[in-house]
């Protein structure tokens, strides 16, 4: 057993950041339709596209019966149509027609339905009469020819005309409009793998759009109540959104553009997922199996910023962060760009003014209305903004000006602002060199030019174990988001050994507090079966949540943060040599923390100038000794560097399995500390006394 000596001084070396550990989503991995976005039905509104391609060559597909079927085998019951739609931005509905009673269609919802006996569920659809003058329509759950949760609604025709229809002149119902119905149902039993059936009481013929069926304990009927708690627990400070290569899409045409997010659903413009086409680091083809991956932007800007609010604690305020598309399509995938001179140009600025009177603006205001008629009239305090994602300079894309058309704009109407830039995608390269270069020369003549750069890491465990000192000798000038980094192992797995890595990372942002004011993991969900990329910081299923070695790392940064360094003398560069990682800060109640990475294989006694009761948190692997990850057969790295298998390999099922979340558990102890600790092999440990 390594025997180490540690002296703790009272001596404080810099104030730092408490609230640096936040979130960073993107809809990747099913992470918002199918993820925390509690709706069950898939391709609900009819509009799912066939996406496939490669990098600058993409096919893209109307499919609007994706995941609908006849319940009865006569798939030409169903037709979609494109008349007279609820709304012109999402076009498709179908057109159900039943020749007996009973006769129905079916969703498969992605994985299928899990219910749980005695929980209620919430069901809404739009529907439009063609033909049926008689019947209602039922509304069921069911599995292998068992229903297990259903209700039955009645249908506003002529001979049930809706109540606030009526008035005393006995004006007839017109049933050939759109009407939106709403009912609930309460499972009568626990399932898996369910699917969702609405069926038609007697023959006839409707028109149907916009079915939805969501948990009734969604918080704010919005965000599955198990991911958010799982959010919840992490405390962050920030939410970045909505990504990542997202924001850019693959081409100027599928970018994310907010004012679609917004407003009643109905309205909003659902678009296609880059991450159905060809995938990341994981499966990789031509056509993917998640080839129909959509955003539906059930979880929209509001939303965002709503979860902001609902993720705040009494511990922090988690601020909105969200990104903006700077007129530049993802770099990794095309070369478009808007020319900074052309009228288009101008609409992205705009865009970014109007986010911020959405998000801030008085209700008297244009944006601002809209924000108050979704229910929240009081501004949602939005003071940081990321113009870009992960550009970089190149002879396609001029990063800088760009920048500098929107930092103008923005610090014209709005000074108090504050903007953030971006590194590009990759710290070891030169562009990140000379992103920071210019943002530098800039802030002098301007100090308000960019509070902050966003800069990218996805680095193997060596790396970050070797680059802990990274941000020693950064200049104090602007500040630092570490807005994506993760630890990524020979396996591309959640495994301790990548987490205390990155905790080892961690207490080098944390020593630096006073500059690395953001840090947030990435990606932040998987669906199991659904990976574009891996590893994840929580990963799930249709009922479950599997929190990673990773999620305990942030989670115990963000409980245990403190507002000043301690000073260490050094003492921490030598304690590196011996595999043993640490930071020591001093809490707002004045209590002191050490974070302490032990790598190593063995235990290690670490002699404290302390005696008395402290807090003691240990994560380590949940049996035994962290395992040695080692390339398995989910990785197959090409030509050019890229680890992504084909899908003719192995099931996405499969290569989940195989990448699989390693086992760990935390424990809390208060103990008597008599001037030592013992560390654990492969094990981080907090010291609160």
């Amino acid at each position: 057993m390594n025997q180490i000596k540690f002296n703790l001084s009272d001596k404080t070396s810099k104030k730092i950041t408490p609230d640096m550990v936040g979130l960073f989503f993107e809809d990747i991995n099913f992470a918002a339709d199918g993820g925390l976005y509690a709706e069950l039905l898939e391709n609900r509104s009819f509009e799912a596209v066939k996406s496939k391609g490669e990098n600058h060559n993409y096919v893209l597909k109307e499919d609007s019966l994706y995941a609908w079927k006849s319940d009865c085998g006569k798939d030409d019951k169903l037709e979609i149509s494109i008349n007279d739609a609820i709304c012109e931005k999402n076009p498709h509905y179908l057109r159900f027609t039943a020749d007996k009673a009973g006769e129905g269609f079916t969703n498969k919802a992605y994985d299928g339905i899990s219910l749980i006996k005695g929980k209620k569920y919430k069901i809404s659809y739009y529907a439009r009469e063609v033909n049926y003058p008689e019947g209602s329509v039922k509304v069921s759950v069911t599995k292998d020819g068992k229903t297990y949760g259903y209700v039955t609604i009645a249908f506003n025709n002529g001979k049930n005309p809706p109540k606030e229809w009526m008035d005393t002149i006995n004006v007839v119902c017109d049933t050939k409009e759109w009407q939106k119905y709403e009912a609930e149902f309460t499972a009568e039993a626990d399932i898996k793998g369910a699917l969702f059936d609405l069926s038609l009481t007697a023959p006839g013929s409707v028109e149907f759009d916009l079915i939805s069926m969501i948990p009734e304990d969604a918080v704010a009927g919005v965000f599955r109540k198990d991911l958010f708690e799982a959010l919840k627990g992490l405390k962050p400070s920030f939410l970045r959104f909505p990504g990542g290569c997202i924001v850019e899409g693959t081409s100027i045409s599928r970018r994310y553009q907010w004012k679609n997010t917004v407003g009643a659903l109905e309205n909003r413009k659902i678009n296609t997922n880059l991450w159905g086409e060809q995938g990341g680091n994981t499966i990789q083809a031509w056509e993917t199996q998640d080839c129909h991956y959509m955003q539906s932007y059930g979880i929209g800007f509001y939303e965002y910023f709503l979860l902001c609010e609902l993720l705040s604690s009494d511990k922090r305020v988690c601020q909105p962060l969200p990104v903006l598309n700077i007129g530049v399509a993802c770099q990794f995938r095309t070369y478009q760009v808007v020319p900074m001179d052309s009228p288009k140009f101008q609409n992205y600025i705009q865009d970014a003014l109007d986010l911020i009177e959405f998000a801030n603006g008085p209700v008297t205001s244009h944006w601002g209305s809209l924000r108050a008629r979704m229910g929240h009239p009081e501004s949602f305090n939005l003071e940081l903004l990321a113009i870009g994602n992960e550009q970089w300079e190149s002879g396609v894309v001029n990063l800088g000006e760009r920048y500098k058309a929107f930092e103008k704009a923005i610090h014209e109407v709005y000074p108090e602002i504050k903007c953030l830039g971006t590194a590009g995608p990759f710290v070891n390269h030169p562009f990140h060199t000379r992103a920071w270069d210019f943002y530098r020369k800039e802030c002098e003549k301007n100090n308000k030019f960019a509070f902050a750069v966003d800069e990218h890491y996805y680095m193997a465990p060596d790396w970050l174990y070797d680059h802990v000192d990274f941000y020693d000798n950064y200049p104090r000038d602007v500040a630092v988001f570490a807005g994506e980094y993760a630890g990524h192992d020979a396996n591309l797995s959640n495994s301790v050994e990548s987490a205390l890595a990155e905790a080892a990372m961690m207490t080098g942002m944390e020593r630096n507090g006073d500059l690395v004011q953001f840090a947030s993991y990435a990606p932040l969900f998987n669906r199991i079966g659904h990976s574009q990329w891996t590893p994840d910081l929580i990963w799930f299923d249709a009922d479950k949540v599997v929190f990673t070695p990773n999620y305990y790392v942030q989670q115990l940064f963000s409980e245990y943060a403190g507002v000043q360094a301690l000073e260490l003398d050094g003492q921490e560069k030598a304690l590196r040599e011996k595999g043993i990682y640490i930071s020591a800060v001093k809490t707002a109640d004045g209590k002191k923390v050490l974070k302490i990475v032990n790598r190593n294989k063995e235990d290690a006694d670490i002699e404290l100038d302390f005696s008395g009761c402290a807090e003691v948190t240990t994560l380590a692997a949940k049996n035994g000794l962290a395992r040695i990850p080692a390339p398995s057969a989910a990785i197959n790295q090409d030509n050019s560097g890229n680890k992504a298998i084909k899908p003719e390999v192995m099931s996405n099922a499969k290569l989940c399995e195989l990448r699989s979340v390693e086992a760990s558990e935390v424990k809390t102890e208060n103990l008597k500390v008599d001037g030592k600790i013992t560390l654990k092999a492969k094990s981080f440990t907090v010291v609160k006394f």
